[in-house]
């Protein structure tokens, strides 16, 4: 009977059942085997709400979603045009650093490609960059930003690594610190790209003082968003959560009752985007914690170390095999669900081979973000293919440079440990 019922689980996956339901009945059949009472998995969504620090994934989701829907995309592509686009390649190396700020606030790749698409596309193209370059640019850009703070991924890392008891142990501020030189390497790598792309064509304005200045004040109200969240946390004057709450204050104040550009009738349907987001992140998390609690209470980790121990005998191997695993998963899960079903399982293994937890989550991150438009099947590609009205093979084609360059800064990030760890340990 119980064969079977994992056949139907699978079954229901290859159908495309929704992964909460998926996670949660691997969960409820795991236990049911194990002849444990099944209201423990009652038991472990309760008590995710129990747990510190849980309150920073909404509030600083609801800051992204009111961000996007202000006018913050179109002031941050000004700021950096004014004071980057005279350089040689200047323009795309404004598109390059634009997605990258705009997706570490939202934590959204799609919704980057989406919103700072429109604005980049035609500007780019006018501005005499040829078409394959520009869709490859900002289909890869578009992930770009995942690394800096105060990225979700980041975030939901921390969270979940924190339940483990890791030695050392996880700590958000420890990740926002480590994402800082492997974010800035992945966005200086593109930025060669954009130099290399931008050499025929004629040098940009000069840099204009006047346009300069007045971008500061156009963004004044966003520029203080970095120091808020980094210096509140780093500072001592503020926990994750707590600056997670002064953020979502402070973007609503300013997009809300400041610039009013987002009149109230359209502030509930933004915060509905953000509880839709966040709704389907916690109901993840939840139904992976009891299904970790049942992995571990059957010491699936500890099996698995011991399988990859003996046909893995180098952490170097291991980290490659790793790549390669995290770069499929990449393609086929959205990033938040990898997180929460892959951290419980690979933290342990990873530990095992002396590898640092903070380490290992950049390098997840990393990957995970490199697989948001890894060929064939990335999101981005299909999100891109929708917003610039291309062929995913077109696509595909236009991003090979871009995925390879990328990668070479993933392997870097992967077997140079001090880029993560350098501003933790």
């Amino acid at each position: 009977m119980m064969v079977l019922a994992w056949i139907g689980l699978l079954v229901a996956a290859l159908l495309g059942a929704p992964l909460f339901v998926l996670i949660g009945a691997a969960a409820l059949l795991g236990f049911l085997q194990a002849d444990y009472d099944l209201t423990i998995v009652a038991v472990e969504f309760q008590r995710l709400g129990q747990m510190p620090g849980l309150e920073a994934i909404p509030l600083f989701a609801l800051a992204g979603c009111l961000l996007g829907d202000s006018g913050a995309p179109q002031r941050l592509v000004r700021l950096s045009r004014a004071w980057l686009g005279w350089l040689p390649g200047g323009l795309a190396i404004v598109a390059v650093v634009s997605c990258a700020l705009f997706t570490a606030f939202t934590g959204a790749s799609g919704v980057t490609i989406v919103a700072l698409g429109a604005l980049l596309f035609p500007a780019l193209i006018a501005a005499g960059y040829e078409r394959r370059f520009v869709l490859g640019l900002l289909t890869s850009a578009g992930s770009l930003g995942l690394l800096f703070a105060p990225s979700l991924p980041l975030i939901l890392y921390g969270f979940v690594a924190g339940q483990l008891g890791t030695d050392p142990p996880v700590s958000i501020q420890d990740l926002f610190l480590a994402g800082i030189a492997p974010g800035v390497l992945m966005v200086f790598a593109m930025s060669l790209l954009a130099v290399q792309a931008g050499r025929h064509l004629p040098p940009g304005p000069d840099f204009d003082r006047r346009e300069a200045v007045a971008s500061l004040i156009d963004a004044r109200w966003e520029l203080p968003l970095p120091v808020l969240v980094l210096g509140g946390i780093y500072g001592g004057l503020l926990a994750a959560s707590e600056a997670a709450a002064v953020t979502a204050l402070y973007v609503l104040v300013t997009t809300v009752l400041i610039r009013r550009e987002i009149p109230l009738r359209r502030l509930l349907p933004a915060c509905a985007d953000a509880a839709r987001l966040i709704g389907a992140i916690l109901i993840i998390l939840g139904m992976a914690l009891a299904l970790s609690n049942w992995l571990v209470d059957q010491e699936v980790p500890m099996r698995l170390f011991d399988w990859v121990q003996a046909h893995v005998d180098s952490p170097w191997v291991f980290l490659l095999l790793l790549n390669v695993f995290l770069l499929g998963v990449g393609m086929l899960l959205d990033i938040f669900s990898a997180v929460v079903i892959l951290v419980p399982l690979l933290l342990p293994v990873a530990q095992g081979f002396g590898i640092d937890p903070v380490h290992l989550g950049i390098i997840l991150l990393a990957n995970l973000q490199l697989g948001y438009f890894t060929p064939p099947v990335g999101m981005n590609l299909f999100i891109a293919s929708y917003r610039f009205e291309a062929p995913v093979t077109e696509l595909v084609s236009a991003s090979w440079r871009f995925f390879l360059v990328l990668l070479g800064c993933v392997l870097l990030i992967t077997w140079w440990p001090w880029l993560s760890l350098a501003l933790v340990r």
